[in-house]
């Protein structure tokens, strides 16, 4: 059995963001760049699921939709533990063209298991799994919070309305996982980072898949009204300031 994480290159969530060219495009200079918080757990959870020799699971890979300037973010994965990684070598205009190309890709070199966060930090858009399984018609399991293999089949279970809901899945399937799909994020050991070095990264040039949306602009939100302070014995003032500013009633 084998598990592909699609993972995506999003800045540290500590980045303070600004835009270029009329607020058109991210500035990228000084961004400090990171895997997406729910594909790192996505992938911590893979690699217990290899480790456990019940499960059968023979690789982990990643994969990434970006240019070259994203491999340091790869490696990250590969130095967590992924045992080998993809990336296709272009800069995606939308989600589309980012699950278009992973399908390309996945269809030459199908997996079992494949895994997806169910939103990028940084554009939240929710898309790229849900597509990804329709361009593949592979079964998908959305807002997966758990993941096992019982007897060689997927489980997998995820909260629903007053409850969880568990689905036996058949194999090959897209899963899109959210928080709780692994307790935390694995932390790459010395070991695993001087191992990421030489563990290769398969490079595929994409195909010509034209994006369904773009950027027209980005606005940025309005600063927050300076704050007021209020004494402490002037209770007046505070039920003035909620009922005629605030207008909180």
């Amino acid at each position: 059995m084998k598990i592909l994480v699609c993972i995506s290159n999003v800045p540290d969530t500590t980045t303070k963001v600004k835009f270029v060219d009329d607020l058109r495009k991210l500035d990228v200079n000084g961004i400090q760049w990171v895997i997406n918080p729910w594909d790192e757990l996505a992938l911590t959870r893979a690699l217990e699921l290899k480790e456990d020799a019940s499960n059968a699971v023979q690789m982990v890979t990643v994969a990434h939709v970006g240019p070259a300037s994203a491999e340091p973010t790869i490696r990250k994965a590969l130095a967590i533990g992924a045992d080998d990684a993809i990336r296709v070598n272009t800069d995606p205009e939308d989600a589309f063209v980012v699950a278009a190309q992973l399908a390309e890709v996945l269809k030459a070199d199908p997996y079992d298991i494949v895994l997806c966060g169910i939103e990028s930090s940084d554009h939240n858009g929710s898309t790229v799994g849900g597509m990804l399984a329709e361009m593949l018609e592979y079964p998908s399991v959305s807002c997966v919070s758990s993941l096992r293999i019982e007897n060689g089949q997927p489980v997998v279970s995820r909260e629903i309305d007053g409850g969880k809901e568990t689905v036996s899945v058949p194999a090959p399937f897209v899963a899109v996982v959210q928080k709780g799909i692994a307790k935390e994020p694995r932390i790459a050991a010395m070991r695993g980072i001087m191992s990421a070095r030489t563990k290769p990264i398969r490079v595929f040039e994409p195909k010509a898949i034209d994006g369904l949306t773009g950027v027209t602009g980005y606005e940025m939100p309005k600063p927050r009204a300076a704050c007021k302070y209020v004494d402490a014995d002037n209770a007046g003032q505070l039920i003035e300031l909620l009922q005629n500013e605030a207008r909180v009633f």
